[in-house]
């Protein structure tokens, strides 16, 4: 009997320590963390709002970074055309062997010089736009450096690897135009862009290139897209078109016929059109 005891000692010792291990006072397990349906779902919806704000931000970024990389290269090809005639200048003076001989000349003569081949502007004239098929009225300001055409819902795209806009001429009802035109869809490529520096910020407009018509001028020229339904007149012809094509005496107005287009008004006509024009002083 004695034997017996002894031997059953081990493990009532062992049984004893593990109950006051698992018993032990003050001491609990701790409970499994849960999670209900509502809160997985209010966790998945909050981690699809974060990664949704970061895609938006990305794209926003992306879009910002395309419209520099194409001001940028609006601004190396106005660059590299610039350095193209500077260095065919200066190939034509090194091939000069001779000095330059000064001639002096009255007054006349010079003013003869820079009139020769140039055409007479007023402060305000007639233009066609053959390309679209419509004739505008357009005031020239040497103040402005590029001109600029009225327009309106202004679309940007692509076509064969080209920049592109589409666009409407932005007319209101005073403005006098071929009628067929006026809500009529014009697609253009773009020639460059410009940064225009305004009180609210800068803004990029696009510059496309249109056949122009004025008196016996008929040449491309630039024009920059904006809306100018808030002015006077359609069309702003500026200093790049002037130079080596016209001079503009400020005391004359439509010292040329407004051209003619199929569905618009004979040009003999067109003294309706300018009676009450208003000058403006505007860019």
């Amino acid at each position: 009997m004695r034997l017996l005891s002894l031997t059953a000692v081990p493990w009532l010792l062992t049984s004893l320590l593990l109950t006051g291990c698992a018993l032990a006072p003050g001491q609990q397990a701790e409970p499994e963390p849960t999670l209900t349906p509502d809160a997985f779902e209010a966790r998945i919806a909050h981690l699809e709002q974060n990664l949704g704000q970061r895609c938006d931000a990305q794209l926003q970024w992306q879009a910002q970074q395309d419209l520099r990389q194409g001001e940028l290269q609006a601004d190396v090809r106005e660059v590299g055309g610039l350095l193209r005639r500077l260095r065919s200048d200066i190939a034509r003076l090194e091939q000069r062997d001779d000095e330059p001989v000064i001639i002096a000349a009255d007054c006349n003569d010079r003013a003869g010089d820079v009139l020769e081949g140039k055409e007479l502007v007023g402060r305000s004239e007639w233009i066609g736009l053959p390309d679209i098929g419509t004739y505008l009225k357009a005031r020239v300001d040497s103040g402005a450096s590029t001109s600029s055409l009225s327009a309106t819902e202004i679309t940007r795209f692509e076509r064969d690897g080209e920049n592109w806009v589409r666009f409407k001429l932005g007319l209101t009802d005073d403005d006098v135009a071929v009628d067929d035109v006026r809500d009529e869809w014009i697609e253009a490529p773009v020639v460059r862009r410009v940064r225009i520096l305004q009180a609210a910020g800068t803004e990029s407009r696009p510059v496309v290139s249109l056949i122009m018509s004025l008196g016996a001028i008929h040449e491309p020229v630039e024009f920059t897209l904006s809306d100018r339904t808030h002015l006077n007149y359609p069309v702003l012809l500026g200093r790049r078109f002037l130079m080596d094509l016209a001079v503009i005496d400020v005391a004359e107005t439509y010292l040329h016929p407004r051209p003619e287009f199929p569905g618009g008004r004979p040009a003999d006509e067109a003294h309706e059109d300018e009676i009450d024009d208003q000058d403006e002083d505007e860019r």
